[in-house]
């Protein structure tokens, strides 16, 4: 295996997901991207982003990932046929965005992602949300998959060579479904989407902005077609949070979460571009937490 070797397109099996051909790559951020962050109009500060380096040389063996998030159909399926009950339905309420934070919202779950008093039904083709750590772990061992981890997922996400996005370091709103994909590209800082998000809502309720799952393919597939890796959905990992390395800068508020939560990757429809970065790392309590922006894709091994 090369390090920053030429990727080959991916071969697809029987089910539709896509052969993702095992490489040895710098896993995170290099330098020059924390200092690209520090230039562009975005509210986070730089030890925000400090989960990402130093960056770690990892190796993967090949496997096939699912061309798309799991969607809402695929996930009907799957309850149909076992009986499973999410945590959102088990215990009456899910994570929806109100005016200015999450809030647990009675009747929420992936069957009504903006709660039981908004007559939303999502559609078969949008990814599944309102999805907890063992809400996919029980559909990915049912379909005989599993969750990627976060070395498979980047690797998938970008090749072994970086890049910002899946497509390359040239940013394009016409290729994820992002913040800037719903209010262009002026987008900057928390307030004003605050206020674009408190119109949204008084015009029809907290509906989730997601899009069918592949329609902004091929345009913002991954080197190896792999679909909406940015933005849409954010996408669960099997791996716990952890530092590649010493961090010292990092921000306290990551700092506290190592070792206790779970990866995320690719950002979602709320999320301003810098967050649906192949390097960028969210991270998730394993315990129970989902909300109205929350899917997942899943691998299996070759």
């Amino acid at each position: 295996m090369a390090i920053f070797g030429e990727v080959k397109r991916g071969s697809v099996e029987a089910d539709g997901s896509l052969v993702i051909h095992g490489a040895a790559f710098q896993l995170g951020s290099p330098e020059w991207v924390i200092e690209w962050l520090e230039k562009q109009e975005q509210a986070l500060p730089t030890p925000w982003f400090r989960d990402e380096t130093p960056q770690k040389l990892v190796e993967v063996a090949p496997f096939a990932m699912d061309r798309h998030p799991v969607t809402v159909g695929q996930y009907t399926t799957f309850v149909e046929a076992t009986g499973y009950r999410t945590v959102a339905e088990r215990r009456g309420w899910g994570l929806v965005y109100g005016a200015d934070y999450w809030q647990q919202t009675p009747g929420a779950s992936w069957r009504r992602p903006a709660g039981g008093a908004v007559d939303y039904h999502p559609p078969d083709d949008h990814p599944v949300v309102h999805v907890a750590v063992e809400d996919a772990d029980a559909f990915a061992a049912w379909a005989g998959k599993r969750l990627p981890t976060e070395a498979e997922w980047e690797l998938a996400a970008r090749g072994p060579g970086y890049r910002l996005w899946p497509w390359g370091d040239e940013w394009s709103r016409e290729r994820a479904n992002t913040v800037e994909l719903w209010m262009g590209e002026a987008t900057r800082g928390a307030a004003e989407w605050r206020a674009w998000w408190r119109a949204r809502q008084r015009d029809r309720g907290p509906v989730p902005l997601t899009t069918p799952v592949g329609a902004l393919s091929p345009h913002g597939d991954s080197p190896y077609g792999v679909a909406d890796l940015a933005g849409n959905v954010y996408e669960w990992t099997a791996s716990p949070s952890r530092l590649y390395g010493p961090s010292p800068d990092c921000d306290d508020s990551l700092l506290n979460v190592m070792g206790r939560y779970r990866v995320i990757r690719g950002g979602s429809w709320m999320n301003l571009r810098f967050q649906t970065r192949t390097s960028e790392r969210l991270h998730g309590d394993p315990t129970g937490w989902a909300c109205f922006a929350t899917g997942f894709r899943c691998v299996q091994d070759l």
